[in-house]
This record gives C-alpha cells, sequence and structure tokens, in this order.
C-alpha cells in the first residue's frame, strides 16, 4: 500500500486524463472534491487547453482551484494572475511563416482571453473549438502576432503531430519549447513555459513540497510537471515515455484512473 497521508495538492491534466474520451469530468470527481478542503488539500488543473475552455470543464469549483492553462504560459487562482510566459514577438512571425510551408499544419496563436485561426477547414474548426472556447478566425495570423502578445503556438495535424510537425521543427528546438501534446497537437512556447515551471510556482505560493505532490498525465507535454510530484501518475492510456517515467500508474481516462487514486488518497486521513 501506498502511504497518501502526506498529499496536500493533486494536479491533473486535461485532456486524456481527468477527462474521458467524450471530453467529460465525471461526476464522481466533484463529489470527491468536496473532501478535499476538510483534510487541506488543494487542486490544480494543468492543461495545454485555453483558460476558458478549462473553467468550462470545472466550473462549478472554479473559485477553490489553481489553473494551469496554455501549457504554462498562464496559471491563475480566481482572478489572480500568478505568472505569464509570452513567446517573443519575431519568434512567434519566423514561427508563422515556417508552418505556413508544413502541410495540413493547422495554426492556432493562443493569447489572453482569445485564440486566433486563420485556417478555414471546417473539419479542423469543429475539432479545435473543443479546446478554445473563446477565439477568433482571421485572415492574416502575421497580423494579430504583431500586435497581440501569444502564449503559445499550437499546431493539429489530421493523422499525427509526431511523424509530420515534429521532425520539421528540429532547427528552431535550441531556441523556442517544442512539446507533442496529443496525437494531432503540438505546442511551442517559451522555454519557460511548461506546466512544471508553473507547478514549482504553485507549490512556493502555497508552501507544498514534491514529496507533498500528487500529479497525473498522459502525455509530453505532462513531463516537466511528473518531475515535480513525488506521487507522478501515469494514465493507462499514457503516451509510453510518460509511462516510463512516473512513478506510477492508474486506469485509464475512460475508466476514471485519476478518481480511483484520489479516493484512495482521502481514505489515508
Amino acid at each position: 500500500m501506498i502511504d497518501f497521508s502526506q498529499v496536500k495538492l493533486i494536479v491533473s491534466d486535461m485532456d486524456g486524463t481527468l477527462l474521458n474520451t467524450k471530453g467529460e469530468v465525471s461526476a464522481s470527481f466533484f463529489e470527491l472534491f468536496k473532501e478535499f478542503k476538510k483534510h487541506n488539500i488543494t487542486f490544480c488543473a494543468a492543461s495545454g487547453r485555453q483558460y476558458n475552455s478549462i473553467v468550462a470543464k470545472l466550473n462549478e469549483i472554479k473559485e477553490d482551484i489553481y489553473i494551469i492553462a496554455e501549457n504554462g504560459g498562464i496559471a491563475k487562482h480566481k482572478e489572480e494572475v500568478l505568472l505569464s510566459n509570452y513567446l517573443a514577438k519575431d519568434r512567434v512571425l519566423q514561427l508563422i511563416a515556417l508552418l505556413r510551408n508544413i502541410e495540413d499544419a493547422n495554426i492556432v496563436l493562443c493569447c489572453n482571453n482569445e485564440a486566433y485561426i486563420e485556417s478555414k477547414d471546417e473539419y479542423f474548426i469543429k475539432h479545435f473549438q473543443e479546446y478554445y472556447h473563446s477565439f477568433q478566425q482571421v485572415e492574416d495570423l502575421v497580423t494579430i502576432a504583431k500586435t497581440t502578445p501569444v502564449f503559445k503556438i499550437a499546431v493539429y495535424h489530421f493523422k499525427s503531430s509526431e511523424d509530420f510537425i515534429y521532425p520539421k521543427l528540429k532547427d528552431v528546438k535550441e531556441t523556442v519549447l517544442v512539446k507533442v501534446s496529443g496525437k494531432n497537437w503540438l505546442d511551442i512556447s517559451d522555454h519557460q513555459a511548461n506546466k512544471g515551471k508553473a507547478l514549482q510556482q504553485v507549490q512556493q505560493l502555497l508552501g507544498v513540497s514534491k514529496k507533498q505532490t500528487m500529479v497525473f498525465g498522459d502525455y509530453l507535454n505532462d513531463i516537466e510537471m511528473m518531475q515535480e510530484a513525488k506521487f507522478s501518475f501515469a494514465m493507462a492510456n499514457a503516451h509510453k515515455d510518460i509511462k516510463e517515467l512516473a512513478n506510477y500508474s492508474t486506469d485509464s481516462n475512460d475508466n476514471n484512473g485519476v478518481t480511483k487514486v484520489i479516493a484512495q488518497v482521502l481514505n489515508a486521513f
């Protein structure tokens, strides 16, 4: 048996982790959350999703949790911004030009409270809206990038971001952080903008150590935050690299892997 009695902070990725394949949070999670406060346990959602999209999934508890959005581009508690990391403007402009030359690369500029796309592909737009609730379709992303700070650039490929987008970005990996965040998604951000750095900030604010932190994840953008927790759990549906990195494993996102472990944590008190 694992001793969970020291856990004070529980951090979970959203897609492929807390959310099932239908994009739903289980009712059992919200029931368990009611017990968190009684034991002084804090919950933090950490996702590549837009902040507004995370809030939409966790609306009934949004005032009681910490949120790391855009893969660490921004972290908030209620309306307080805890940190924000933007890409340099000249870097964004260079990346847009590079990505436009990659076949079937659908580009998203992720900004504060809004995302911007120029793709007119109906399938992509329909899928994209699951992750970005607040967005605008524009004619030219360059125009946006010249005047609007960008947290990250997300790129969607219909078949595989790891196979068709990631290999084309080998020349920029020294200057920006490139993360495959899902089967179809890849994220580009500043090197300081990752879930691990953002989690460190939350831990510092709460006075919580790695030994008191539990993390759940499934994909490569979860690597850094996995390294900030003693109780790091890979989902059964996780990428093989996450399974190798995590200290523990749990059931899949469709079989309530997160809530099964959280229930064990609460039973430890």
